[in-house]
């Protein structure tokens, strides 16, 4: 039986890297047919279209309900919307799961980091709902705050809105515990900064307690999220779960990726009831696109998450196995990961690399 996914290849370093993930994954036995889709700004500036999320795009997701999407590139303070943002609303994919752990071969400055963050994917800021000064949405919010900031009364301003529900705070704390339950994993810390935003964190807070006491095998506490950013740095081997509303999230997603050695091994995905994208956690790098150099393990990573999601545990623990084969060697490393002195490899030797490994009779011991 042949797994139907939908591939999105991306923007920048994106379809390198999928051309690798694709390459590993067909090496595992496993079938396959890809629903492939364009998305995106190079997809816009390439067709034209009108808008970087084609409708065809998310009725494939839909369909098929599993997508293996590269990076795409979100203009910075202008231009459209990010793509990620906006397919996350449309398919409901409230939960962004990203792993972060030690591989051997991969330079870090921490050892024994085995942890799952897990953040809610459709609320808080990222909501996307701005107001700049002399706009009629302004306006009517201006005068409950004006009371607060003077300066509101007289410079040019904007204000952004963090909408937080008990409903969407509720199912990824719920989520997160019953992942904890079923994967062996004993503490779940709740990150917030309810001490100040007493409304919003507070009840996003107040409703992971109330789950967390449905769970009494598990440990758990609550953390603010400027004390989570200290003990990380200091002990991040004492953290197994945590949980996190949308900005928080990304923010601390990105700082336990840089725990383990950096973004190019943070794989992800983005979880609904009724769809599963399946992404790395880093961006398109322009600088590097079309040059094979970026290093494709996040993505052969979340690749590995896919297999698991479809229920192949085999294929996942052998394609794991083949990537920490090659780390481990370090016979083929890309530029972020060679050490200095040696020749770093591009990133379709690296896949490869991942490919001999997975067929080698004699595997390096694992």
């Amino acid at each position: 039986m042949s797994h139907i996914i939908t591939l999105i290849p991306g923007d920048g370093i994106g379809p390198e890297i999928t051309e690798a993930t694709v390459k590993c994954l067909e090496a595992t036995g496993v079938g396959f047919r890809w629903d492939r889709f364009q998305a995106g700004a190079e997809y816009m500036r390439r067709t034209g279209a009108p808008d970087p999320l084609p409708g065809e795009v998310l009725d494939s997701i839909r369909r098929n309900r599993i997508a293996l999407k590269g990076p795409l590139t979100t203009p910075v303070g202008e231009g459209f919307r990010s793509v990620n943002v906006a397919m996350r609303q449309a398919l409901d994919l409230f939960a962004c799961m990203r792993p972060c752990k030690n591989y051997p071969g991969i330079p870090s400055k921490y050892q024994d980091v085995d942890l799952v963050l897990f953040r809610e994917n459709t609320e808080d800021l990222y909501a996307g709902i701005e107001f700049e000064s002399g706009t009629e949405g302004f306006g009517e919010i201006n005068g409950l705050v004006a009371a607060h900031c003077q300066r509101w009364l007289r410079d040019r301003s904007a204000v952004s809105v963090k909408p937080i529900s008990e409903f969407s705070s509720r199912r990824i704390a719920q989520y997160a515990f019953e992942y904890a339950e079923h994967h062996g994993r004993r503490k779940v810390n709740i990150i917030h900064k309810a001490e100040i935003m007493r409304l919003s964190d507070g009840l996003f807070l107040e409703a992971a307690r109330q789950v967390a006491r449905e769970y009494p095998d598990i440990w758990y506490s609550d953390l603010p999220i400027d004390a989570i950013c200290s003990e990380l740095v200091i002990n991040p081997e004492r953290y197994d779960v945590l949980v996190l509303s949308n900005l928080f999230g990304d923010i601390l997603s990105d700082l336990c990726a840089g725990l383990v050695g950096g973004l190019g091994v943070a794989p992800g995905a983005n979880i609904g009831t009724h769809a599963v994208v399946f992404e790395p956690t880093h961006g398109s790098a322009p600088t590097i696109a079309g040059q094979d150099k970026a290093n494709p393990t996040a993505m052969i990573l979340s690749s590995v998450m896919m297999l698991r999601h479809l229920g192949e545990d085999a294929a996942a623990d052998r394609l794991e196995g083949a990537v920490v084969d090659v780390l481990r060697s370090g016979d083929h490393l890309t530029a972020d990961l060679a050490p200095a002195g040696t020749e770093p490899v591009g990133t379709q030797a690296f896949a490869s690399a991942v490919v001999a490994a997975l067929e080698s009779p004699s595997p390096i011991a694992r």
